[in-house]
């Protein structure tokens, strides 16, 4: 009995040995499926856990009329082994966030100047939908298709958090699109006509 209290006890010392409170990633080094190597300890800045790229508004200037600005382990390496992610929306009116999916993360949008309409769909096809006001907070669970759309008259802003450091990303109109995925065959699973699915990939660019 004593042997196996001792093995235990070595067990659960070596378990705690191995934690570490940090990682502050090291970005001149191969990323793993682990994430990045960490920095030596000695190295180690309180600036390595502050990120300011969140304070500039993204360049709203494109089809979607809106901005998102990472905040991942590349731009921020105190993130490295947290199982974190963040970033900055920045919509301007009419911009929208088209209906996407994170396969491998939550996420939590916070809402920091003008109104977000934001919503998901989920696996049961329920639609929730809520116009979001400075302030305000909503949750996205993981995988379910949503999107946020500024239908206000002036430009809004959000912070969002990801339960992952690799939320992943798919965007369903990019999906169908924006690649060489054949016509008929978009007709043939989307029920649209042959017109308006050559007019969509027109405008996002695929072929096919």
């Amino acid at each position: 009995m004593m042997r196996i209290i001792f093995l235990l006890s070595l067990l659960f010392a070596l378990s705690n040995a191995s934690v570490q409170d940090f990682c502050v990633a090291n970005l001149k080094r191969a990323e793993t499926p682990a994430g990045y190597p960490c920095i030596r300890q000695i190295h180690v800045k309180a600036s390595d856990f502050v990120f300011s790229g969140l304070g500039t508004p993204g360049n709203t200037t494109n089809i979607i009329s809106a901005a998102v600005t990472p905040g991942f382990v590349g731009q921020f390496p105190g993130l490295n082994g947290l199982g974190l992610s963040t970033a900055r929306l920045d919509l301007a009116p009419k911009g929208v966030i088209p209906m996407h999916t994170h396969p491998g993360a939550s996420e939590v949008l916070f809402v920091l100047e003008g109104s977000i309409t934001a919503g998901f769909v989920s696996s049961a096809n329920a639609v929730f939908v809520q116009t979001l006001k400075p302030g305000q907070v909503m949750v996205f669970p993981q995988g379910l298709l949503h999107f946020q759309i500024n239908q206000g008259k002036s430009s809004a802003a959000a912070f969002v958090t990801f339960s992952s450091a690799s939320p992943g990303l798919q965007i369903l109109d990019f999906a169908l699109f924006a690649n060489n995925l054949p016509t008929d065959l978009v007709v043939g699973t989307t029920f649209l006509d042959a017109t308006t699915v050559k007019k969509l990939k027109g405008v996002l660019g695929g072929t096919g």
